[in-house]
């Protein structure tokens, strides 16, 4: 199987742990842009990619690169593509298109040319044509026009890679499953260490850290991949490449604890952990963390996201100033991470955070940030 260039999208921020994930999955050539990473590897890897990626939200398969100016073209360009190799007359195609150019104004109409430049290949070829499906179709397609660069691609995925199989219970603002991997992995977490997520919503900051402390792989409880769907699609191959990464997962010997003090949102996550098999690892109690104190031994790894007050009711001063006083007072060896919003608040957590990056949750321009509490005070800790 020969090697080909893909590309995985991802989330600002994210872009070196993404090509760090892919160089341990064996990728060759990753190269790090803008909100992805290119790479190359081949049709298992392809595979490999969609199944393991924790911060990747869709992989793409490039196949043509032209120069569009205006609409005829746009229209010639992708009439310049062999629709026939990817797509039979009797099946369903959609396109998504993403555009950055003076050239061209709207993405709609760059999909509805270039769905008329596919659909009269067929006609002149075949007589017939295939047709648009934008809920099930059989290919994804992806035309990205920077300037006057137009990429196409097969979209390898489908549905966003966040959508891991496991979730069916949400709660009011739930965390971008995507965007939860990212921040456990930017905060180092590898699961040498208890772990606690004081404010655990539905749950889905616990399952990531309980599939990464096991090594299990991201999308394993995924229902499909678009590429299931693709001419060359090699169920045996697949079948493989699951089991070479179900091999890999590993044991996981102290505890992922997570506390919510909405009943509701308790019974939302242990839900969505047996939904992802990790019942065994990960436990869940209604709780108010400002009343809690640190239960174990050795060093703890907290990560979180607190509510920001944009969609929940809180008096945010109180609540980031009472954040502070819990983790000083109560969690000693204990490195807490989460992610927030609402950048005048970290001013009340009354504690100097030792790392701070920059992030967006959906269209919000947030910070992760990471305060160190050390057993005893800082002061001594140095002097020993």
């Amino acid at each position: 199987m020969e090697n080909f260039k893909m590309i995985a999208k991802t989330f600002f921020g994210f872009e070196e742990i993404l090509a760090k994930e892919l160089q341990q999955l064996g990728a060759q050539e990753v190269t790090i842009g803008t909100r992805a990473v290119s790479f190359k590897g081949d049709k298992g890897f392809m595979y490999k990619a969609n199944l393991s990626l924790r911060t990747a939200l869709k992989i793409l398969k490039p196949i043509y690169h032209f120069r569009a100016f205006n609409e005829q073209s746009l229209y010639k360009g992708i009439q310049g593509i062999d629709w026939s190799k990817y797509l039979e007359a009797n099946q369903t195609f959609v396109i998504d298109t993403t555009i950055h150019s003076d050239n061209f104004k709207h993405s709609q109409f760059v999909s509805q040319k270039a769905k008329d430049a596919i659909v009269d290949q067929f006609r002149e070829k075949f007589g017939q044509r295939p047709s648009v499906d934008k809920d099930f179709p059989d290919l994804r397609i992806n035309i990205h026009i920077d300037r006057d660069q137009c990429s196409v691609s097969l979209d390898t995925s489908g549905a966003s890679l966040h959508h891991r199989g496991y979730r069916t219970a949400t709660n009011i603002a739930p965390i971008n499953e995507v965007l939860a991997a990212g921040m456990l992995l930017l905060s180092g977490w590898d699961g040498s260490s208890h772990f606690l997520d004081p404010m655990c919503g539905s749950g889905t900051i616990l399952i990531e850290a309980g599939m990464i402390a096991c090594n299990i792989p991201a999308n394993i409880n995924r229902k499909e991949f678009a590429f299931e769907k693709w001419n060359d699609w090699d169920n045996d191959l697949f079948d493989q490449i699951i089991d070479s990464l179900m091999k890999r997962t590993k044991e996981f010997h102290y505890s992922i604890v997570g506390f919510d003090k909405a009943p509701s949102a308790v019974n939302k996550a242990k839900d969505n952990i047996i939904n992802a098999n990790l019942e065994d690892y990960i436990k869940v109690s209604q709780a108010n963390f400002f009343e809690t104190k640190k239960e174990t031994v050795g060093p703890l790894h907290m990560v979180f996201n607190p509510p920001y007050g944009e969609r929940l009711d809180i008096n945010l001063e109180r609540f980031y100033r009472e954040l502070g006083d819990t983790l000083k007072n109560n969690y000693p060896n204990t490195n807490a991470w989460f992610i927030t919003a609402n950048l005048e608040a970290l001013k009340f957590v009354g504690l100097r955070p030792s790392r701070k990056i920059k992030l967006f949750n959906g269209s919000l321009e947030a910070r992760l940030v990471k305060y160190e509490m050390y057993e005893g005070s800082k002061r001594t800790k140095f002097q020993q």
